[in-house]
């Protein structure tokens, strides 16, 4: 079968005053289907923000033009890392580490992003899900589930999930703060194509620079219910909540990679295995900076505190109320 190898242009999935995501799907480039093969490019304008999210695929991010600051966090980490970036890096990102850009300058921020989607949801496109705004995985689950993992009051709730209108970019305010840049978290995790030792370099013909482990080292859940019973909620793409029902001992149900899933057990309790988690002492919201959820969430410094003051020393267990 003939497939069409032509170039193509990436087409926009959202944008907005801070500036624009876009992608090649395989119904346009059918090679990346064939060849499981994700391709997107982030732009962004002046102050230009790029919310917190995570991906089902691992990828690189190379900065095409402009300068910024990318945030990334490792799972179970309880920091962040903060890393200036500029034209010519190179990133490793694996899949399910999270990540934020920002735009400080006043010439626009473009980056492409390639990578593996063999393991993906959808095979030769990313799948992004967003930690905030209208797609965001807090709005798929019911403001009890919300209100019972974070230990706070349904208005809080409210807002909290519904002020951010945006989908994944915005644009922040002059004088907006946000954090700054280490030099040493960019070791390891960035090469500078054009300051790394060429691979190839062929006198007037050009030159070439391969990314591999060398110089650029980072290049579905079960659950089982042993005994008790509870409520299980499960949201996934855009937010969308996609299972809601009543497990009790000797059931199992999958949950596909990067969904998020919580549970509420019954009065007598629900004994079952726990992988990674969203809300506890090692949440990935403890590890994200205060300007970047102030931010994402467009709430003020007041909420953002209340939020990162809530279940800073529990595990991933609360207490019935």
């Amino acid at each position: 079968m003939e497939i069409d190898l032509a170039p193509k242009a990436p087409k926009g999935s959202y944008a907005g005053d801070g500036g624009s995501y876009s992608s090649w799907t395989p119904d346009d480039l059918p090679m990346l289907r064939v060849a499981s093969i994700g391709a997107a490019k982030l732009t962004l304008n002046s102050r230009g923000f790029a919310a917190p999210s995570y991906s089902d695929s691992s990828k690189v991010a190379y900065v095409l033009q402009g300068s910024g600051v990318c945030g990334l966090t490792v799972p179970e980490a309880t920091t962040e890392k903060v890393i200036r970036i500029k034209e010519g890096d190179a990133l490793a990102i694996p899949f399910g580490f999270v990540t934020w850009w920002f735009n400080p300058n006043d010439s626009n921020l473009a980056i492409l992003f390639l990578g593996d989607t063999s393991r993906g949801h959808r095979r030769g496109q990313f799948t992004d899900f967003h930690l905030t705004g209208p797609t965001g995985i807090f709005t798929g689950f019911t403001p009890e589930f919300v209100s019972r993992a974070w230990d706070l009051s349904d208005s809080d709730v409210s807002k909290l999930v519904h002020d951010q209108s945006n989908v994944g970019i915005v644009k922040l305010k002059v004088g907006q703060k946000m954090p700054e840049p280490s030099e040493k978290d960019r070791d390891g995790l960035v090469v500078n194509c054009h300051e790394a030792p060429l691979d190839v370099d062929i006198k007037g013909g050009g030159c070439v620079v391969v990314l591999n482990s060398k110089n650029l080292p980072t290049v579905e859940l079960v659950t089982y219910v042993v005994k008790g019973s509870g409520r299980v909620q499960v949201v996934g793409v855009d937010g969308r909540r996609v299972l809601e029902t009543k497990v009790s001992g000797g059931q199992l149900f999958i949950v596909p990679r990067f969904f998020v899933v919580s549970k509420i057990a019954d009065p007598e309790g629900m004994e079952c295995p726990v992988f990674s988690h969203l809300a506890g002492r090692t949440s990935v919201w403890k590890a994200i900076s205060p300007e970047v959820l102030e931010a994402a969430f467009d709430t003020a410094p007041q909420l953002e505190q209340l939020f990162r003051s809530k279940r800073t020393s529990d595990e991933i267990f609360f207490p019935p109320k």
